[in-house]
Formats: structure tokens, sequence, C-alpha cells
């Protein structure tokens, strides 16, 4: 599903990864942890290539990032889902739309937008919400609208950028069951965070960042 071959990555300021190799399998769920800084959040831009390796190579499904045309990235990042810490939603659109934002740039029709963007609210259990604007949401609830917008497009992939570091402890322990839920139904995650007490409480196969390097593997 996913796989990082000998990956450097190299900016002007200096060099942020280095020797960077893993897999990712169909289905699985990887914790990838580490302090600020450490490489977490560069990784997961690779996988949707927002970012390149300088050497090396990434490889997402039938996509390698050496050879890849850009006018299939949008094709790949249908297939992926995003989290973030900070949830990216639009403030002045309602909980439905910004559910729906990824299907209407993926051109999906109106019917079909429709019954997705329904079963998603459902799945994070906001399917009373849909008509409430972010300002009026809790941070948890924030975050599940970030969730369903990931998963209306059925991806493949979910990528969770600190998708907990906003939240208080007992939020951020039901978010990260609901994202273990969406990985039972076969959807691969992997999730980055600082915090390896939380991802303790939902033991899965860890990889552990420290100064742009894998330290070694949980």
């Amino acid at each position: 599903m996913i796989h990082f071959k000998d990956v450097n990555l190299r900016f002007d300021s200096g060099v942020t990864l280095r020797d960077i190799s893993f897999e990712v399998e169909k289905g699985e769920f990887l914790y990838l942890v580490g302090p600020s800084g450490s490489g977490k959040s560069s990784i997961l831009k690779m996988i949707y290539m927002d970012l390149y390796p300088t050497r090396g190579e990434v490889t997402v499904g039938q996509f390698k990032a050496s050879t890849i045309p850009r006018r299939k990235i949008p094709r790949l990042r249908q297939r992926i889902g995003m989290i973030f810490q900070d949830y990216r939603l639009l403030k002045d659109r309602d909980v439905y739309a910004n559910i729906a934002l990824p299907l209407h740039l993926g051109g999906r029709k109106r019917g079909d937008i429709h019954g997705r963007i329904l079963k998603a609210a459902e799945e994070v259990g906001l399917q009373d919400r849909l008509r409430h604007y972010p300002e009026e949401l809790s941070g948890g609830e924030q975050q599940r609208v970030a969730i369903a917008r990931a998963l209306v497009k059925n991806p493949l992939i979910l990528l969770a950028d600190e998708p907990t570091g906003n939240l208080d402890s007992e939020v951020s322990l039901e978010i990260l069951k609901l994202i273990w839920r969406i990985n039972e139904k076969g959807t691969a995650v992997l999730m980055a965070t600082h915090d390896m007490d939380l991802a303790r409480r939902e033991p899965a196969r860890t990889l552990r960042m420290a100064d742009g390097r894998l330290a070694g593997t949980l």
C-alpha cells in the first residue's frame, strides 16, 4: 500500500529526513510517534505527494513519486483521506457543505454526493449536526467533521496528522477509538502523534522518529 525506500528529504535550510525505509500494508494501522520537528508531517506530505524525496523512492499503490505525472496526483489524492490537528474546516460553510467539499472537487454527481454525506455523518455520529457551522461545535465535534470529510471519498488510506493535538485526554481517546473503527472496516491508517501514552491505549505497530530518522520500531 505504502512503501518508503531509502528516502532522504532536503530543504535549502538543511536535511529534514534521512534514510527512511518502511512499509504500510493494506488495512494496517501504524503509529508514527516523535516530538515536533522530528519529520512526521513531512512523511505524510510525501505520501500524498505534496513533497517529493530528494533521494530514494516513495510508492503509494500504483504510483511512484519519481514518475507520477502531475495530472494524476488528484487521482492519487482521491484515494487518501487527510485529518489535521487544526481541523481545517471552512468557517463560512455548515457541516454538510464541509463534508461535501472533496466530492465536489472530485466531480461527483449530486445524487451520489448526498448519500455519501449522510453515510459519513452517521459514521462519526454527527447526523443531527449537518446544518451547524464549525463555530457552533466543540473541538471534538469539529474533528469528527474533518474525519467525515476524509471518509466521504471512501479512501484506501487515512493519514492523521496529530488529530488529537488540540483535544483533552477524554475526547482524544474518543477520536482515537473512532479512527480505529474506521480501520477495522478495511481502511489503512497512518497516524502521526507525539502522544505515546495515547498510542498505548490502542496498541499497533509503531515507528519512532527522532531528528529526521527512524529511531526504532515498537
